[in-house]
């Protein structure tokens, strides 16, 4: 029998769910449809950024959907245009989500090309305000990780970066995990070939499909994936993923399909 709710631990007293919607790429009313369908299909991680302009879209969607705040995992992202208006960015994501804070913050990419230990100095002092519950960082360098934890004695809580089978590093996994920093996938599917003998063997031997296959193989992983799409069946069954599980075997069939 499957976890049909399984989260990854952030904090002691922050669960992140393991399986939830982007919205990259969506604008208007795609991102309120399509937010609506996912929260309505039992998804509570919900990720979006400042520079998706759906930030109001993505949190009309959430008030509509009546689902108890607390049950809620939002994550939105700084540019890194905007290092210079940390405290007002987050003010105006939080106005536009209409929520009073975001449960993950996320530096959207390093400021520059560096770590950005000002800007993650910013941050840490946004979560002691309260305004996010933990913070974090995106498209990060595992070396970049470690300056800010040189400069500052705290690690982010989450890395999210481009993953897929395609894309599968033990090496980098490890690496975050030494570090205690959870690594979030994004774009699961983009670059991945739904068509690939192994995803389309495994699919058949449990009766779903490639691209459930490839995140259910994130939920083995325990790496929290969000994947994205603007047509209802999709992301109904993108989240519908606990249903099975993966062997150790069919888990390192996958792992070999890194380059």
């Amino acid at each position: 029998m499957t976890d049909p709710a399984p989260n990854v631990r952030l904090t002691d007293d922050l669960a992140m769910p393991l399986v939830g919607f982007g919205t990259w790429q969506l604008t208007a009313s795609d991102a309120y449809d399509s937010t609506r369908v996912a929260l309505d299909a039992g998804c509570r991680l919900i990720d979006t950024a400042t520079m998706y302009r759906n930030e109001a879209d993505v949190g009309r969607a959430i008030k509509d959907s009546r689902v108890p705040r607390e049950e809620l995992f939002v994550t939105t992202k700084l540019p890194p245009e905007l290092r210079n208006r940390v405290r007002a960015t987050i003010e105006e994501s939080l106005r536009l989500l209409d929520l009073d804070h975001v449960d993950l913050w996320l530096i959207h990419w390093p400021p520059h090309g560096t770590a950005g230990v000002d800007t993650w100095r910013e941050f840490l002092d946004v979560r002691d305000a309260g305004l996010a519950t933990t913070v974090g960082v995106s498209n990060y360098e595992l070396s970049q990780i470690d300056q800010l934890v040189e400069a500052t004695g705290e690690a982010p809580a989450v890395n999210q970066i481009s993953w897929s089978p395609r894309r599968f590093d033990q090496a980098v996994l490890e690496g975050h995990r030494k570090r205690g920093v959870v690594l979030e996938g994004y774009s699961p599917l983009k670059k991945t070939n739904l068509h690939d003998p192994t995803l389309v063997d495994i699919a058949n031997a449990h009766g779903v499909t490639p691209a459930q296959v490839v995140l259910r193989w994130h939920v083995e992983h325990q790496t929290p994936v969000i994947p994205r799409s603007s047509k209802p069946e999709r992301v109904v069954s993108n989240l519908d993923l606990f249903g099975f599980a993966l062997t150790d075997d069919e888990v390192e069939r996958i792992d070999a399909m890194g380059t």
